[in-house]
Formats: C-alpha cells, structure tokens, sequence
C-alpha cells in the first residue's frame, strides 16, 4: 500500500503496510540510516526524528500515522546545524552510537526553546541513553549551541 511522505523537505512515496515502524522504512526502504535501532521499544532514544518540529521514536512511530507531517532525520540537518558544530567543537561522541538521536532530542527543545535551562536540558534528553556516558559533554555542546544561535 503506497504512502507518500515528506522526508527533509522531499516527497516520498513508499510501499509498506500502515504499521510498519518508521524507522525501518527510513533505514531499509530509502537508506536514511542516521536513525538507529536501539531497543525497539523507544526508552533509547537512537531512533529519534522529527515529526512536525517535535522529537519522536521512530521504531514506535508507524508510517500510517505520519502522512501529511514534516519527518526530519539527522541526515535533513545537513551537517551545518549550530549542533553540529558544537558536538565536533566539543569531541562530544564516544562510541557515536547514539549521537544521531542525541542531536535530534537537542535540536527540537533548541527550537522550541532557545535558551534552556538545564532543567529543561534534562526534561528533553531524559529519554536518550548513552552507554558511553557522554552526558556532560553533551550537555555542553547544547549550551554552546544555544550561546553560538545568540551571537
């Protein structure tokens, strides 16, 4: 059953059932292999996406439900997002496998809310697990991001 989605600003059409999991038809059908499988079950956060602006799940998040929205993956950033650069700044990854989903967490609460706080830091990175425990270097590199969009 074809559905057509928007993925980083292009039209998409793909060939799966409605409840295939997002995150295999960006890895298998189209090869957007930014987002990572992790648990499968969406407590790691490797998996995360866009959808509308809004940081999700995509192994949770079946392809019947997002017809019509905007998906951004890592791969829509560019390599040119304030994030980025700070993660590079910073040598923020360790093993890396995980940094994908950390980035995209990162940049929905930067253009939700430009200036965080580190509480607000910790609500919208709660759900991305680092094995490496890379967390201070990550949070850093969010600050120096929101400081770098200021200037």
């Amino acid at each position: 059953m074809a559905k057509t989605l928007n993925i980083n600003g292009a039209s998409v059409s793909v060939d799966a059932a409605p409840d295939t999991p997002l995150l295999w038809v960006l890895r298998d059908e189209l090869g957007l292999t930014g987002a990572k499988y992790g648990c499968g079950v969406g407590q790691c956060g490797a998996c995360t996406v866009h959808l509308d602006g809004k940081a999700v799940r995509s192994c949770q998040t079946p392809i019947g439900a997002v017809e019509g929205m905007k998906i951004t993956t890592i791969e829509g950033l560019g390599g040119v997002h304030p994030l980025q650069a700070a993660w590079v700044k910073l040598d923020v990854p360790q093993c890396g496998y995980c940094q994908s989903g950390q980035i995209m967490s990162a940049a929905a609460l930067l253009a939700e809310t430009p200036r965080p706080s580190d509480a607000d830091i910790d609500s919208a990175m709660s759900g991305n697990i680092c094995r490496c425990g890379a967390y201070q270097r990550i949070r850093a590199a969010i600050i120096d991001a929101a400081a770098a969009a200021k200037a």
